[in-house]
This record gives C-alpha cells, sequence and structure tokens, in this order.
C-alpha cells in the first residue's frame, strides 16, 4: 500500500487525505497548529454563485465529503448579499470537529502541533518530511498544502504587521513552504498597485458586542447590511488589497455587511475600531479573529508552487500541491477542489497510474487550467480566480458553466467521464 503524506491540514489537505485514503493509500495528515481548516476556521460562505457549481460537480465525481459536512453544520442556506446569491454559511465553531470526524472515520492518521520544518531528499524526489520535534514521516508521494500565508514578517514587510490572526505564527511557529526546500522557484502573486500579496478578505467580531437588532437580524437571515455615515467610512482602498476580489464592490464601501457564521463575520479585511464605533449599532463592537482587525489581516499568495493541471509541482518527482499553492484560487471551495484531485493524483503516481485532469468542459477543471496560465502573465499573477465573483465567475457565465441545476451539472460530469472517479480505488 502506497504511503501518503499530507503536509498542511486546511481545506485543501483535507480533502487531499480523503481522496489519497479513499483511492487506497496509507495516508499521513500534518498540521502545523492544533486544530484543522486554518482559513476555514474563520471562514463559512460554501456554494455562493459559481461556487454552487463546482460543489456539486465535486459531489458528482465522488468528492463530496467536505462539502457535505459543511452543509450539516450550516447555520443558513440560500441566502443572498450583495454580489451573492444562494449562499449558505457553515457554523465556524462546529466545522473542524466534524471535519476532524470525517477524516477519522476514514482512519486518516492526522497529526496536529505538527509543525514541519525541514525535508530528507535525493536529487529532485522527496524521501521524507521532518517536524519541529524530530519526528521523520516517510512517504511515497507527498501533498504540499501549507499555504502561502507567513511567516510573521511577510505581514510586515507586504501588509500592516503581524495581525496575530487564525494562522497563529507567534503560537505555533511559521509555515515552511515545502517546494521551496526542494529547490522550486516559487511565484508571489501582486495587489493591483504591483506590490506582492494580497490580505485575507474579512474579520470576526464578537456578535454579542453588537446591538441586538443587529443580533436579531443576523440570527434571523444570516445577513445584517448597516449603512456606513460618511464620517466613518475608511474608503475603497481597503477592498482593493483583498485575496476576495469578488467582494471589492461598492456596495462593501457603502454598507458595513455582516454575516452570521456563529460569531459575525465582518466583509472587509480590516476597519479602524474607532470608525466602527461610529456606526448606530456598533457602539461597543469588539474585534474577535483576527485580534488587530482593527488596522490588519494576514497577508497571502506569498508563495506559489509551479504546478501542471494534474496538481503536480513541477521540477519535482513526487510532490502534489493544493489551495493556495496551486495558484491564486481564493476560497474554500477552490481548495477543497485542489486538494481532492492532488490526493487523488499522488496515489496515482505511487501506484504507476495514468493521472486525472479535469476536463475542461466541467468549471472545476477549466479553472484549474486557466490559472495556471494565467500565472504565466504579469497581468495575469495580479489578480484573484474565485468561482464566486470577479474575473472567474464572469469567464465561467462566458463559458456557460455557470448553472445551479443540479441534473444538468451531474450529465456534464457523466459525459466528461468523471462520474465517481473520487471513489475509486487505485490500489
Amino acid at each position: 500500500m502506497p504511503k501518503v503524506v499530507v503536509i498542511g491540514g486546511g481545506w485543501a489537505g483535507s480533502g487531499a487525505a480523503i481522496s489519497a485514503k479513499k483511492a487506497g493509500a496509507d495516508v499521513v495528515l500534518l498540521e502545523r497548529t492544533d486544530m484543522l481548516l486554518g482559513t476555514g476556521l474563520v471562514g463559512g460562505i460554501m456554494r455562493n454563485n459559481g461556487r454552487y457549481t463546482a460543489t456539486e460537480e465535486m459531489i458528482a465525481m465522488g468528492g463530496g465529503e467536505l462539502f457535505q459536512a459543511t452543509d450539516r453544520v450550516a447555520r443558513h442556506s440560500n441566502i443572498d448579499f450583495p454580489g451573492h446569491k444562494h449562499a449558505s454559511l457553515y457554523d465556524v465553531a462546529l466545522i473542524e470537529p466534524t471535519v476532524k470526524k470525517v477524516l477519522l472515520d476514514l482512519e486518516v492518521e492526522v497529526h496536529t502541533e505538527s509543525r514541519v520544518k525541514d525535508v530528507v531528499a535525493e536529487g529532485n524526489k522527496l524521501l521524507a518530511v521532518v517536524t519541529d520535534d524530530g519526528r521523520k514521516f516517510e512517504g511515497d508521494v507527498f501533498v504540499e498544502c501549507t499555504g502561502t500565508a507567513g511567516p510573521q514578517g511577510n505581514c510586515t514587510k507586504y501588509g500592516n504587521g503581524c495581525a496575530m490572526c487564525v494562522y497563529r505564527c507567534p503560537s505555533y511557529g511559521p509555515r515552511v513552504s515545502i517546494a521551496a526546500k526542494m529547490g522550486v522557484k516559487e511565484m508571489m502573486a501582486k495587489k493591483a498597485d504591483g506590490t506582492y500579496g494580497a490580505m485575507s478578505g474579512s474579520c470576526k467580531l464578537f456578535k454579542e458586542s453588537l446591538s441586538k437588532d443587529i443580533i436579531d437580524k443576523l440570527d434571523s437571515t444570516g445577513v445584517a447590511v448597516i449603512a456606513v455615515p460618511e464620517h466613518a467610512k475608511e474608503g475603497a482602498e481597503i477592498l482593493t488589497k483583498k485575496a476576495c476580489q469578488q467582494y471589492a464592490l461598492k456596495e462593501y464601501v457603502e454598507n458595513v455587511i455582516l454575516l452570521d457564521t456563529g460569531h459575525a463575520k465582518l466583509m472587509t479585511p480590516f476597519f479602524p475600531l474607532d470608525n466602527l464605533r461610529q456606526i448606530p449599532g456598533f457602539e461597543n463592537a469588539r474585534y474577535e479573529d483576527p485580534y488587530a482587525g482593527n488596522l490588519g489581516n494576514s497577508m497571502r499568495y506569498l508563495a506559489i508552487s509551479p504546478r501542471d493541471n494534474h496538481l503536480k509541482t513541477e521540477g519535482l518527482e513526487n510532490v502534489f500541491c493544493g489551495g493556495e499553492k496551486a495558484g491564486p484560487l481564493v476560497g474554500h471551495t477552490e481548495a477543497i477542489c485542489t486538494g481532492t484531485l492532488a490526493g487523488a493524483n499522488a496515489v496515482r503516481l505511487a501506484a504507476g497510474k495514468e493521472l486525472i485532469q479535469i476536463p475542461e468542459e466541467l468549471a472545476i477543471g477549466d479553472a484549474i487550467a486557466y490559472v495556471k496560465e494565467q500565472m504565466k502573465t504579469e497581468e495575469g499573477i495580479s489578480k484573484k480566480y474565485t468561482f464566486s465573483g470577479s474575473v472567474y465567475f464572469e469567464r465561467m457565465k462566458n463559458q456557460g458553466l455557470y448553472t445551479t441545476d443540479v441534473n444538468e451539472i451531474k450529465d456534464r460530469v457523466e459525459k466528461a467521464g468523471m462520474t465517481n472517479v473520487f471513489n475509486q480505488k487505485v490500489v
């Protein structure tokens, strides 16, 4: 039985571990912090816009476990908010143990507080990874899902300093790039102004610190939109720094937009607290996560691996990548999709089988291929891509790939020869 080691337990790493296990491998998942999911611990938005299409494609392809997990702990389903339709909001307090149970039930070997700091290699072949406490994890194939944020110095250099965000570098140590350790030259995405990186797109408020009217609105509908007085506006320049450019709309400048994910998810990278407290209903507002939501957020997309459309890292013999490592694809859905493909192909490589490339007739396959090409250009690397908005959602619509008709999606997957492909044992 081949052994697959997945480094990083976010959405992509969890997806990779599940698909590799179902394909027949012995799977070890190493996570730097004390919990899985990374930004998924403060995220919460699923199925909005084209993410609905991608979600149902992946379910039809047999890779639906994580999407079904978010559905099980959804606080609100089929809601609309500015620029977005038919979204579901999962409970950020319940999602991590729910996902961990999925992994453990599949008998994935999960190690938290296991930051990988070094590699053991022969040429371009990775033999093992080494954790902070000196443990060595050998494998036949590796999937890198370490993300592209951190260490703290990058947040200072390219952002507003360490915000002690959900990545928690001061507590658990900074991210280490496996591909870079192996000598791969990684890429850095840019913001619209040409500077490097992109800031995480939202932060959290204690719901209890808001007015009763706002709390009641969030609890009943999942969304609260509150106009920002002129004297309290920070300005549109905050939104241009976001990784999540699908929310860089004027509605997000003119209003405070909150989503109920258990906490109050504030749809801007940060908002000066003095300004926020000038808005009616926010007089006692307090940030939770990130803890410095007054002035900053995590900086991301600073360590993207070159890869092919099988998600194999270019220049390395036995390493795949998923999530942000695979390109400036933004979002939980996007991470699950790339991680699932990477995990499945890792087992196929170990077994000497033909690797899967998701056909471009499907939104997921088109996005993976399109982003790969865009990363090669100066203009393309300065943009962010997501099924839910901005550049790629427009492409989805233009290509006729966006639909919420589940039967139509199943038919497309079947015609592409991909039905249940991620439920098939390879070894």
